[in-house]
């Protein structure tokens, strides 16, 4: 490709050296690159690839794409100097493969809680409804029903578009994809053609990278700031700051809520632990999900298929046979009469809502007893805070480990601890081998009881001193239901 056309969309500073270019490829690991590459020096947390220039001129580096020009300007290199790599990434990336969003209906799902849930529905339900789709989400990416891992919420620009390019070539249709602040923040997205983009909520995290609430506000906003003129953004009114997102937003605005007014609206009928009976837009539909987090979740499923030209009549028949997202409030059924649900709730709002469901669920009943930890080298201020919800919404909570990362398990806990007064101290076990922490709930739990394990949902890792390690909180209680007895427990 030639480097102007490659250049397309990129807002750059200066260029230097010989422009008339045949791009080969586009690195950002200097280990990759080779003679007639494209380099782009992106600044991270933990490093800076502008230190890696040098290396990389060595290596056949044909063009420096960067936001600091190095000392030294060899005159066989094309020195492209930018304000931000990041965004000058994102269009390069879209470029290089040939602009594969603008050929696909591409939805942005983003919020604190429910884009895995909204995203992955969205998928199935197109699907459903006889469309080729993509997914790109924290669980998995689906190329039209192949499978590619995921790493992150939101891959780097590069590996992104190439996955847009596949299901382009896949002959896909739709494309629902969760958006991170990380990525609205590192303009993985930039240069993408979005289409449509969803609000869910905002509650505190990932403060450890954005320092405050604001900034982290400012990041989810930025998505809808950047969707254009024909594109849909739908918003959660049930969440104060929803309409701040929209504000700025030239696409057109619509809003769902199950509490007041809006565009989409929806109502429990009838609330079950084998799911709810509901009423959206004046319409009844039978679905197997249960809490009042997950009518919203639906209602934004619901509102996005409708803009996006389904019948709304097939969309809520195919509603209803929509089942739970892996790790999300995942029901296994104990040979002894109790039941323990797997959840990703990770954030102090999401720990609180899935619980006021339990609760709601097995009032009278019997108890809620969870299990739960908080992630290492993470926002440290909402340790106290889980273990609040945790204590707030069960009759008995075991604190434990996480993905401790590089931090000391004992040292989470001990900030989780912080948030439990002296006097509830009681009804608070700390046991940092979770394993051993579900094994001792599943062991406290009688029949009607709810054991709740909350925080991992559908990793099947846990990450220890740089290590992810096999753990899946699924196989772990299967493991332990299988050694229960029920004449002696």
């Amino acid at each position: 490709m030639k480097l102007k056309d490659l250049l397309l969309g990129v807002k750059t500073r200066s260029i230097t050296g010989p422009q008339d270019i045949q791009c080969m490829d586009v690195c950002i690991d200097s280990r990759n690159v080779a003679a007639g590459s494209v380099f782009v020096a992106l600044i991270g947390s933990q490093s800076d690839a502008h230190n890696f220039i040098p290396d990389v001129i060595q290596r056949g580096a044909s063009v420096v794409v960067c936001s600091q020009l190095p000392s030294v300007l060899p005159e066989s290199v094309c020195f492209v100097c930018v304000e931000d790599t990041h965004e000058a990434l994102g269009w390069i990336s879209s470029n290089w493969y040939g602009r594969p969003s603008d050929k696909l209906t591409l939805v942005g799902v983003t919020g604190t809680n429910g884009k895995t849930t909204i995203a992955t529905l969205l998928y199935d339900l197109f699907r459903a409804l006889g469309h080729r789709v993509g997914l790109l989400s924290t669980v998995c990416n689906y190329v039209d029903g192949q499978v590619f891992p995921s790493t992150h919420t939101t891959p780097d620009a590069l590996s992104l578009n190439a996955l847009l390019a596949k299901m382009l070539q896949a002959g896909c249709s739709h494309v629902f994809m969760e958006v991170s602040s990380h990525a609205a923040e590192q303009r993985r997205i930039a240069g993408l053609s979005f289409d449509g983009g969803i609000f869910t909520n905002i509650t505190r995290d990932h403060l450890d990278y954005h320092g405050t609430f604001e900034r982290y506000l400012a990041a989810k906003k930025r998505f809808f700031d950047d969707l254009p003129k024909n594109a849909f953004a739908i918003t959660n009114a049930d969440d104060r700051n929803g309409k701040i997102v929209l504000q700025n937003t030239k696409a057109s605005r619509y809003d769902y809520s199950t509490q007041r007014m809006a565009d989409f609206r929806a109502k429990v009928l009838e609330n079950h632990l084998e799911g709810m009976m509901l009423e959206i837009n004046k319409k009844e539909v039978s679905v197997q999900f249960i809490g009042r987090f997950n009518v919203s979740n639906l209602l934004a499923i619901y509102a996005a298929a409708c803009l996006l030209g389904q019948d709304p009549d097939a969309v809520l028949l195919t509603m209803s046979m929509l089942k739970p997202v892996s790790g999300r409030l995942e029901f296994m059924q104990s040979p002894t009469g109790f039941i323990s649900i797997v959840d990703y709730a990770h954030t102090p709002d999401a720990l609180r809502n899935v619980l006021e469901t339990l609760n709601d669920l097995v009032e009278g009943k019997g108890r809620v007893i969870t299990v739960v930890g908080a992630g290492g080298n993470r926002d440290k201020g909402k340790r106290p805070l889980m273990a609040q919800e945790a204590l707030n919404g069960s009759y008995r909570v075991v604190l434990t480990s996480d993905n401790p990362r590089f931090e000391e398990p004992q040292d989470i806990l001990n900030d989780m601890l912080a948030g439990v007064p002296v006097g509830n101290r009681p009804h608070v076990l700390v046991i940092a081998d979770r394993r051993e922490a579900i094994r001792t709930a599943c062991m406290l739990a009688q029949t009607g009881d709810v054991v709740l394990v909350a925080g991992k949902g559908h990793e099947d890792y846990q990450e220890i001193k740089g290590v992810k390690y096999p753990f899946d909180d699924k196989k772990v209680i299967a493991e332990i239901y299988s050694a229960l007895n029920p004449t002696t427990c």
